[in-house]
């Protein structure tokens, strides 16, 4: 394990594009839905080996702080931190740095999502383990692109400029441009290409640099991560951040630092990885039955046909029905095309506006 090596766990999204299931209470991260684990103890699984749980930070929701806890083990009580409201990943990213920086202001962490399911571990460790190296030497601002496999209309995209010599067994580049999601004409041409990635939303970088970064990009931020440096524990920022957040607008991280930065460099990711974005991404993590349905829980098919199906706790029967996406949690029932499995967050929207089941959402 590397002693000054910290990780900071995004864990405070809704979810809402796996709604029933997911919902403000048991949002995604929190939900078993690949492996028997929850999403974020996975995340938390995939960095043992390279950092201490003592040093691992997770940044979520207010309410969540709790049913957090109840699924993480190794943490100590002040890791986990609540914000008051969401400012998108550039304010977490940013309140992540103080936590270190209070800790070891010669310290390097990364930046992981709670709700991504990653295979070939020891790729990824692998990768992890060279780009903290990598940060800890040199002042770069290091992002993980993962090598894609087919055309994805649903992730944005990272050009790879020129390879850094070394001697890793994780390739670098410079890091050319960051590109929006695509549509299918121009995913084909990037997979061709060969020399776009796609962005993981994953990173690594050294307090120093990181922290000087922000200081030339982003002035709010810096002024937000000034203010709570001040604050003697991690209780004190907790219960700063409703004022220094309410200055902030809410920007990515991607628009606030990586696309102004010049010190970007491109960790080359030949791990399977997925963010799990709508139920239809199940297809990549469980194998369809002989009928091409996806099941999980007690589902009973006659004549139904390349179906995603999940019930939760009941029996769901369908008949002569052809690639929909089922689930059934209590109290809501989701039935949609798998070509319209993104739409699900309106179908959120829309009962939010109302102020209609609340209950569920």
């Amino acid at each position: 394990m590397l002693s000054n090596a910290y990780a900071v766990i995004l864990a405070g999204g809704k979810g809402e594009r796996f709604w029933p299931l997911s919902t403000s209470k048991r949002p995604k991260q929190l939900l078993s839905l690949v492996g028997g684990t929850p999403l974020l103890g996975l995340a938390m699984e995939r960095v043992d080996t390279l950092i201490p749980r003592e040093n691992v930070f997770v940044i979520t929701n207010a309410d969540l702080v709790a049913p957090t806890r109840e699924i993480i083990s190794g943490l100590p009580e002040e890791n986990i931190i609540g914000e008051p409201f969401g400012r998108d990943t550039a304010a977490a990213a940013a309140l992540g740095c103080v936590l270190v920086r209070a800790r070891d202001p010669n310290g390097v962490f990364c930046i992981l999502t709670a709700d991504h399911i990653i295979k070939d571990i020891d790729v990824f460790r692998r990768t992890l383990g060279d780009s903290l190296a990598l940060a800890a030497a040199e002042n770069v601002l290091v992002t993980m692109g993962i090598t894609p496999t087919f055309p994805s209309t649903g992730f944005g995209y990272i050009e790879a400029g020129e390879p850094l010599a070394g001697a890793d067994a994780t390739a670098f580049f410079k890091a050319k441009r960051f590109v929006e999601k695509p549509d299918r004409e121009t995913a084909e041409q990037y997979l061709r290409s060969g020399r776009f990635f796609w962005n993981s939303g994953m990173f690594v970088w050294s307090v120093k640099s990181f922290a000087a970064a922000i200081a030339a990009h982003a002035p709010p931020l810096q002024a937000m991560m000034d203010t709570l440096g001040r604050l003697p524990d991690a209780r004190g920022v907790v219960g700063a951040l409703d004022a220094e957040y309410g200055k902030l607008e809410k920007i990515s991280i991607d628009y606030a630092l990586m696309e102004k930065a010049s010190n970007i460099v491109m960790a080359q990711g030949t791990f399977n990885w997925d963010d799990v974005g709508s139920w239809s991404a199940l297809e990549n993590h469980f194998e369809a039955g002989p009928d091409g349905n996806i099941t999980v829980g007690a589902v009973e098919p006659i004549e139904a046909t390349g179906n995603i199906v999940v019930s939760d706790a009941r029996l769901t029967a369908l008949i002569g029905v052809h690639d929909l996406v089922v689930v059934q949690a209590e109290g809501a029932t989701l039935i949609c095309p798998k070509g319209k499995a993104q739409d699900v967050k309106k179908i959120v929207e829309r009962l939010r506006e109302r102020g209609t089941y609340e209950e569920l959402l």
